[in-house]
């Protein structure tokens, strides 16, 4: 294993959380890579089909694992995904999952155009903390943080607080 300069990180939670908001300003600050799975595949075409029922393309998780490997194996990777468990345990350093107020995060889903089932299916995803449960299960507990995300004023704190332990981190490893 190579010895890394800098962490990587996940950021997870339920679509509309604010990871991308957060993990695009935390690349600026720290001069980490960002990478939005959602765009990657995209651009790669890393998908394994098209979910009809929820009117989107299902991601080939191995395809999105080979695609970043060597990237993560450098370190200083900022990872953006609703989904957790499906990357390699030792890609990652610290894992923050984002939560939302069901009434934020209801809203903000319906302005980005989600209905339906699709709308109701998330809003429950973040009541039943799923993303969490599922990020405490595929990573070592002392990695997993959640960090609430319904102001500007919490996406700040998280933002001082990510960059805080980003220093740290690189003090140790160092």
């Amino acid at each position: 294993m190579r010895i890394m300069k800098r962490p990587n990180i996940l950021l997870t939670g339920t679509p509309g959380v604010g990871k991308t908001t957060l993990g695009k300003e935390l690349a600026q600050r720290t001069g980490l890579t960002y990478v939005n799975v959602g765009d990657l595949a995209q651009e790669n075409q890393l998908f394994d089909g098209f979910d009809e029922e929820y009117q989107c393309p299902i991601l080939d998780e191995d395809r999105v694992v080979d695609e970043l490997e060597d990237k993560m194996g450098d370190g200083g990777v900022i990872i953006d995904y609703h989904g957790c468990d499906f990357f390699p345990e030792r890609w990652f350093h610290i894992v923050f999952v984002l939560r939302t107020d069901n009434t934020n995060l209801y809203n903000r889903l319906e302005s980005r155009g989600y209905t339906g089932k699709k709308l109701q299916d998330n809003v429950q995803c973040e009541i039943f903390q799923t993303i969490y449960e599922e990020a405490m299960e595929a990573y070592k507990e002392e990695i997993v943080h959640q960090l609430p995300s319904n102001t500007p004023e919490d996406l700040e704190r998280n933002m001082e607080q990510i960059v805080q332990w980003i220093e740290q981190w690189m003090k140790d490893n160092n």
